[in-house]
């Protein structure tokens, strides 16, 4: 990680990533599963915090689209 707002950010994506594993889980969707796996990995191998962010809010809109 490269700053304390790359972090933060990534605990965020992470918890929403979470919730949104859950509720697939749950509902048995594919698209909110793959979404909050995707939110909780993500943060491991971006080091950008404007990219993190970027892809953050992407994968976080996705499942209300599909």
């Amino acid at each position: 990680m490269g700053s304390e707002a790359s972090l933060i950010w990534g605990v965020i994506f992470g918890a929403i990533g979470l919730a949104y594993f859950v509720f697939g889980k749950k509902q048995q969707r594919f698209v909110p599963l793959f979404c909050g796996i995707g939110l909780m990995a993500f943060p491991y191998f971006v080091s950008n915090t404007v990219l993190l962010v970027i892809i953050g809010l992407a994968l976080s809109v996705i499942p209300y689209f599909f």
